[in-house]
């Protein structure tokens, strides 16, 4: 599925570029697996998503100058180095991974992305990799 950017998100990231102006938990973001069968939109809020819980799992961090900037297909982007979910058993309620959403540091979603395929963690070991990223632009350069 496509990565979708939140409007509340896309504000915060005009603030942050143009006028400084940062989360005042810091410039951070966390990344996070959701659980309820919802497919992102542009109005999408932090509250339309189910985190998971349960299973050994753990938001994970994504500091703030660690993405690597590229041209892929002539076209801008950042990405971060693949972060992996690794699962000690089944998610509470043997709940159901169907994507991701990644917030800023006051817990403000920025963008969001439904998975391909749902998975849901069933046995230690299981695992989801996933490699956050963003393109600044769907339409072709100039």
């Amino acid at each position: 599925m496509a990565l979708v950017v939140a409007d509340i998100g896309a504000a915060t990231m005009l603030k942050a570029f143009f006028n400084n102006v940062w989360p005042a938990g810091g410039k951070n973001l966390t990344l996070r697996l959701y659980t309820n069968d919802y497919t992102p939109v542009e109005g999408s809020t932090a509250g339309n998503f189910t985190e998971a819980a349960g299973g050994g799992y753990a938001a994970k961090t994504l500091t703030n100058g660690s993405w690597t900037q590229s041209q892929v297909g002539g076209i801008e982007q950042v990405a971060y180095a693949e972060q992996t979910f690794n699962f000690t058993g089944p998610l509470s309620g043997s709940a159901t991974v169907y994507g991701y959403f990644v917030t800023d540091a006051d817990g403000v979603i920025v963008f969001a992305e439904r998975g391909a395929a749902s998975f849901q963690p069933a046995v230690d070991g299981d695992a989801i990799p996933i490699i956050p990223k963003f393109q600044a632009s769907k339409g072709t350069p100039t």
